[in-house]
């Protein structure tokens, strides 16, 4: 039970990593004007929130980067909880290195100093690339 429960939410998750149509483009109200107030996302208690002004003096092809950037952080973030609640439940079968099982490897910060260093180069290298090439790009 447990098992489907991850498998399947790991499968939806992969449905947060499509880029949405709507940033691939820059539509042309967003070139007449600066005021980034009547974009997507702005909310009526708040309005548009920018503390620290970012938006400022930014063309329309910087505005939907940082709003690609911003997505891909905050589904990044969720992927870390998944990640650090994930091995709380379920341990995988195998072995993740020669002679170390999954098993073996405690969870949370305790890790870190188990996972063996070609470990987190191979994990290095896979999230700059992914991250670099894109992902259903």
């Amino acid at each position: 039970m447990k098992l489907s429960v991850i498998i399947a939410l790991l499968f939806s998750s992969a449905v947060a990593f499509q880029t949405a149509p709507a940033l691939n483009k820059v539509h042309s109200s967003i070139i007449m004007k600066a005021d980034y107030s009547s974009e997507l996302g702005v909310i009526a208690p708040t309005g548009f929130f920018d503390p620290f002004g970012l938006s400022k003096d930014i063309d329309a092809e910087t505005f939907a980067q940082y709003r690609e950037a911003e997505i891909k952080h905050g589904r990044v973030a969720q992927l870390a909880v998944i990640g650090y609640i994930v091995p709380e439940v379920y341990k995988f079968p195998g072995e993740i290195a020669p002679g170390l099982k999954f098993a073996d490897i405690p969870n949370g910060v305790a890790a870190i100093d188990k996972i063996p260093s070609l470990g987190w180069a191979q994990m290095f290298f896979l999230i700059g690339a992914v991250d670099y090439y894109g992902f259903f790009k």
